[in-house]
């Protein structure tokens, strides 16, 4: 017995570092922020003021909030169909109708945009929307379809999602590549007898592949819904929420109330709003994931 208390005891040690690294930079942080949020406050006021919940009835009379909150569950559709979804079917096929070599080419071609800088790619996507010397309207018009030419990222209607399409073609490939490797764990012997029985490859994918990532399809869904409720870099360069908030998120009008707008209270509320859309989001993805899973 005093033996297995002290192997208790030692391996509590190993792990008490990270413990206390995650209990300092990620749960304090959180139990904080949600404590400011109760303060009216800024970074020149030397006492905040204590107002309760009043930061998040603000919150939830104010127009732009919920604009942007319809922008991120915009973002978070958009994000499942393509980063998900899409990319399955793109792994799957990837793996069984590609050859071994030409497939190896496909995935670093499909890889290239995820290693490059959100910054850089942003400011890219900017001169390609630009209606004077872009590459999208230039296309436009080379195949007679100029009447569709304007300023992609100057029109409210479609500024949020030209920024969208900049952050799939981003992230579509790294995502597949994820997909690639779960669906390699998948054992070729069930795809065999799903020939042998005459089972076409649409029907194989839905009934083999689809059952069979289940666990990389979760952990793909919570961080896809995680990130298009983070979202910032993108809309920050490209639109800086604009125009007329027209593209603004959740992240962006944080970043406006607390650095511009010096409404530090009201920003926290945001931030505390965001954290719990997505760790709601992840919870109910991990507990459906645990209900549902699938033993090979």
């Amino acid at each position: 017995m005093k033996l297995t208390h002290r192997m208790a005891a030692r391996n509590l040690l190993w792990i008490l570092p990270a413990f206390v690294l995650v209990a300092v930079f990620v749960y304090y942080p959180i139990v904080s922020n949600f404590y400011l949020s109760a303060f009216k406050w800024s970074a020149f006021a030397p006492t905040p003021v204590f107002v309760g919940l009043q930061n998040y009835q603000r919150a939830m009379s104010d127009p732009v909030f919920w604009h942007a909150l319809l922008n991120n569950v915009g973002y978070a559709v958009v994000s499942l169909i393509v980063q998900v979804f899409l990319a399955m079917v793109l792994a799957a096929m990837l793996e069984r109708f590609v050859g071994r070599r030409l497939s190896g080419v496909l995935r670093v071609v499909y890889f290239i945009p995820a290693t490059i800088s959100t910054t850089v790619a942003g400011i890219l996507f900017t001169f390609m929307y630009d209606p004077h010397i872009g590459l999208v309207d230039g296309f436009l018009g080379a195949i007679g379809l100029s009447g569709l030419e304007h300023a992609w990222l100057g029109d409210q209607s479609t500024a949020i999602w030209s920024v969208m399409v900049m952050s799939q073609w981003m992230s579509f490939g790294y995502t597949t590549m994820l997909f690639v490797v779960a669906i390699q764990k998948v054992p070729k012997e069930l795809y065999e007898a799903a020939d042998i029985d005459g089972v076409g490859p649409v029907r194989a994918f839905f009934a083999v592949t689809v059952p069979l990532v289940r666990e990389m399809t979760t952990l793909m869904t919570i961080l896809t819904i995680s990130g298009a409720f983070l979202i910032f870099n993108e809309v920050q360069v490209m639109t800086g929420g604009g125009p007329d908030n027209s593209s603004q998120v959740l992240g962006t009008w944080l970043y406006f109330n607390a650095f511009q707008a010096d409404r530090m209270g009201y920003a926290a509320a945001i931030a505390s709003i965001i954290f719990v859309i997505t760790f709601g989001a992840g919870l109910v993805q991990i507990i459906r994931a645990s209900r549902n899973r699938v033993e090979v």
